[in-house]
């Protein structure tokens, strides 16, 4: 493959992952209504652990895992502030 053709690979990519950082969107969004009618705090400590241990855990590279953990804490933070404004 030529520089256009990995381009392209990482422009298809690129719009997976936006579809997929939408569709967690989503999934906070029902999340909040949750918490909101159980009168939750947005932020769950516990549970952004688990999911950085998780997804540092099954890091297999080539991104080293304080790389996907700050990925993962960009990630969470972005959804944490749209349960905040739902």
């Amino acid at each position: 493959m030529d520089l256009s053709d990995w381009r392209q690979r990482i422009d298809a990519l690129n719009l997976q992952l936006l579809e997929l950082l939408n569709e967690r969107a989503q999934c906070a969004q029902a999340i909040a209504e949750i918490k909101k009618k159980k009168m939750l705090p947005v932020l769950d400590e516990e549970r952004e652990r688990q999911v950085l241990e998780s997804v540092v855990t099954r890091n297999q590279g080539p991104l080293p895992d304080d790389s996907v953990r700050r990925i993962f804490e960009c990630i969470m933070a972005e959804h944490r502030r749209l349960e905040e404004s739902h």
